[in-house]
């Protein structure tokens, strides 16, 4: 079983869902980055997880929805755009918080669990799980696994910990 197999069965999926979204960034010809757990998979030991997270280039998400809606059901929040689909659990948000925007140029391609994807540096990723962690409006749940994932993160790229703030350190140590 490749990684994409295994991705795809571990979301139930009846269609590559990753892939037919990775085509339409493509087909938008959109700049872009993943960002969040999926993004952790390339610096450090993969974990699965249900939610691609991306940065969309802000002059490009319309385009990028336009080309992803015939096969995703498209819903509009405060600072995210969610696709879903009928053929598989995976969720897939567009985050579109400003902050995130200048990861994009600092992104490079790699291959994550099987996907050829641009991928925000590890600095930049970590510095969205700082925020992620640091948002006291998420789940509790959703913020120990964005505390794990900069454990994860710094366990592979000690040289991290210089970039996190001392009250996420304490937790840490």
């Amino acid at each position: 079983m490749t990684k994409k197999e295994f991705l795809n069965a571990v979301s139930n999926g009846k269609a590559d869902i990753i892939q037919i979204f990775l085509d339409a960034l493509s087909s938008s010809e959109a700049n872009y980055c993943v960002i969040g757990g999926l993004a952790v998979n390339a610096y450090a030991e993969p974990l699965v997880s249900l939610d691609l997270d991306i940065i969309v280039a802000a002059e490009d998400i319309e385009a990028v929805c336009k080309t992803a809606e015939a096969h995703f059901k498209i819903e509009r929040f405060a600072h995210s755009v969610n696709l879903s689909s009928g053929k598989s659990d995976l969720r897939i948000q567009l985050q579109t918080d400003p902050r995130y925007q200048d990861f994009i140029g600092r992104a490079a391609s790699q291959t994550v669990l099987g996907y050829k994807m641009k991928v925000a540096c590890v600095e930049d990723v970590l510095q969205g799980k700082i925020w992620a962690y640091s948002d006291e409006q998420r789940r509790k749940s959703k913020r120990q696994k964005d505390l794990a994932d900069i454990i994860r993160l710094m366990e592979v790229h000690p040289s991290l910990i210089d970039l996190i703030p001392a009250t996420i350190k304490k937790r840490i140590e």
